[in-house]
């Protein structure tokens, strides 16, 4: 067989493309499998998703037994990453705050809503035909299920609103493709970002990596496959004993004023979230848990002094939007010069930037997010919504995406949830619904979808892959272009998995929880109560958001000022959410060992033991993804190591 010259071998190929074009199916089965239909296992709410992994470790296995057989058909550690940058891409569009949540959206009202209610009859005036499916039997056929998407008359009803979605999608995650390639130099090359996530994948697929010969490494793995195995067997076989990893909420067991308002109390020692912590800088993971335990401080407090009365007291999300806009203007700050070197670039005044190197030039990345941008705008003013609500919604969504993107390049945090503290909520809650028309909240609710939270958005995957690309070698051009090419093909078999899947097994007959009701009612609900009983601006929640930018920007100012201080403004602005909850436990653990290590071993003994912690990340994503696939398979409940 011909030899394939190197230089196709090491970067992003055409059939590297395609075996990700092959994958990017099945994986979206998977996902939507687990998350939806037998909602165990959910990779796509942890920020490394395992599934991605275990898709990696697969093909590396495959391509271990073609390189001692078919040399010439092995894949390259560009390929086999370009492979993985897709799924990860493809796996956050499917994922649990994206495409689940908007088909249920697209539907709802016309299940379960009437034109006898008011509020219910100015939903449904309301919603655009063009962004919704209002066909009867379709409706009814996609709740009730024993029916399938492959016929005529449900397609057509799916096909303009699902293509009109689609379009907005693909836009917008262009917007963000081409915001990255601005941002991928400033912060890789010249503020050196650390991307600790990007390690494993990198470690994986060196050709002449020493990981896979590490001793440490298979005992790492050894033990947290062990851990999965046991307690995989006993779900199975309930005489079987099993590890206590999960135990479960540990708030009722306060019953007594004040301590009764410390509320839902996670106590889960996720070996893979430890590992995972092991990563992360010590005054990240110290400030994990204790501004969790802060957060718990302050319900209790509120319970003592009777604050709890007040609605929405301590204002959590309030306060952690706060933080993540303070964290949007720092990172501005911190890259103040390179952004306005880009904005002088645009008009064709004379700067230093060099962008010869990259995946397209400086100036087509800010024409792509201008005129990606534009486009937002007008599908979302032909949707209902008026000017000054769109530039305000979209400024803040840029901005929050901006510092989570940031927050993963620089520190690889384990979550991002922010639950219920997007723009669509929060405007609304700051201008008071009273002040704003039905058509804008209607469509700021048909928002919901990319704002419930934001565990899974694409764009810090995106900005990782250009850090893998210039660890590896790879071509920047053709991983754009791959890319693009994940995000368009894998928005369409996003929302083939959720009909797929939904019109066989029926939105509302699911087992309990049955996700897509909640989806949808969860925005309907709300606009409901907006419409029937709106009011006016409320102060304290906007108070609250002045509160948490106020100390995400003075803890940021100690740190600065004064070396030794040990909070970090990122744990404030995670650690009030659903995600931090369930790794509190184990972000002190690896707080605790990674202080002793570097202590009493220094730099040094931290660096011999990472193997280790790369196997217990390892182990945990193959077995207990071996274990979502034999409950899938065999339609048998299965042990899910997360959450």
């Amino acid at each position: 067989m011909k030899q394939i010259p190197s230089k196709y071998r090491s970067g992003v190929t055409l059939r590297a493309i395609i075996i990700g074009a092959l994958l990017i199916p099945l994986n979206s089965y998977w996902i939507y499998l687990m998350e939806i239909i037998r909602y165990a296992g959910h990779p796509t709410t942890i920020s490394l998703f395992y599934n991605a992994i275990f898709a990696l470790f697969m093909l590396i296995v495959v391509n271990s037994i073609l390189k001692s057989r078919i040399p010439n058909w092995a894949l390259s550690q560009g390929e086999l990453l370009t492979v993985y940058i897709m799924i990860n891409i493809s796996s956050a569009l499917v994922g649990h705050d994206f495409v689940q949540v908007l088909v249920p959206i697209m539907t709802h009202p016309f299940m379960y809503m009437t034109a006898t209610d008011p509020a219910q009859a100015t939903i449904l005036h309301n919603v655009p035909r063009w962004l919704s499916v209002q066909d009867k039997d379709a409706v009814y056929s996609f709740y009730h299920g024993a029916s399938t998407i492959y016929n005529a008359h449900h397609l057509r009803a799916w096909m303009v609103p699902a293509l009109c979605w689609s379009g907005f999608i693909i836009a917008m995650m262009f917007v963000f493709l081409c915001a990255n390639v601005l941002l991928r130099k400033q912060w890789t090359e010249n503020e050196k970002l650390a991307y600790p996530l990007v390690s494993l994948p990198l470690d994986m697929t060196a050709e002449k990596s020493s990981l896979w010969r590490n001793k440490y490494l298979w005992i790492g793995f050894a033990i947290a496959a062990s851990i999965d195995i046991i307690n995989g067997l006993n779900t199975m076989y309930p005489n079987i004993p099993h590890i206590p990893i999960k135990l479960g909420d540990q708030g009722p067991l306060f019953t007594t004023k004040p301590w009764n308002g410390i509320g839902w109390l996670p106590t889960q020692f996720y070996p893979f979230g430890i590992a995972i912590g092991m990563l992360l800088p010590i005054d990240l993971l110290f400030s994990c848990w204790f501004f969790f335990c802060l957060w718990k401080a302050q319900l209790i407090a509120a319970t003592y002094y009777g604050w709890n009365i007040i609605p929405g007291f301590p204002f959590t999300y309030e306060q952690s939007f706060g933080a993540y806009m303070g964290l949007a203007l720092f990172a501005i700050m911190m890259s103040r010069k390179h952004f306005w070197n880009l904005i002088k670039h645009f008009f064709y005044r004379r700067t230093d930037l060099d962008d010869s190197g990259e995946a397209i030039s400086y100036k087509k990345a800010m024409w792509g997010v201008l005129l990606g941008s534009v486009f937002l705008f007008l599908f979302s003013y032909l949707a209902g919504m008026s000017p000054l609500i769109i530039l305000v919604f979209f400024a803040i969504y840029y901005a929050l995406i901006l510092a989570i993107t940031r927050l993963r390049a620089e520190l690889g945090v384990p979550a991002h949830d922010l639950h219920w503290a997007g723009p669509d909520r929060l405007i609304p809650t700051i201008a008071g619904p009273a002040n704003i028309s039905p058509s804008n909240l209607t469509m700021l609710s048909m928002f919901f979808w990319f704002n419930r939270a934001y565990r899974c958005h694409a764009s810090p995957w995106q900005l990782e892959g250009f850090k893998i690309a210039e660890r590896s070698g790879m071509n920047y051009k053709r991983l754009f272009l791959a890319m693009m090419f994940a995000i368009v093909f894998g928005t369409f078999v996003a929302f083939w998995a959720n009909l797929h899947h939904l019109y066989k097994e029926g939105a509302a007959t699911l087992p309990s929880p049955t996700v897509p009701l909640v989806y949808g009612s969860e925005a309907y609900n709300r606009l409901s109560v907006w419409l029937a009983a709106p009011t006016p601006p409320d102060t304290k929640a906007a108070t609250a958001i002045g509160v948490g930018f106020a100390i995400t920007m003075v803890v940021d100012w100690l740190r600065i000022k004064l070396p030794w201080f040990p909070l970090h403004p990122v744990g404030y602005a995670i650690s009030g959410t659903w995600s931090m909850g369930l790794l509190w436990v184990s972000m002190f653990i690896a707080w605790l060992v990674k202080l002793l290590m570097l202590r009493y071993g220094g730099l040094k003994a931290y660096r011999a033991a990472l193997p280790f912690f790369l196997g217990v990340i390892l182990g945990e994503c193959i077995v207990g993804g071996t274990w979502t696939l034999i409950g899938g398979l065999f339609n048998v409940p299965t042990y899910a190591f997360w959450p």
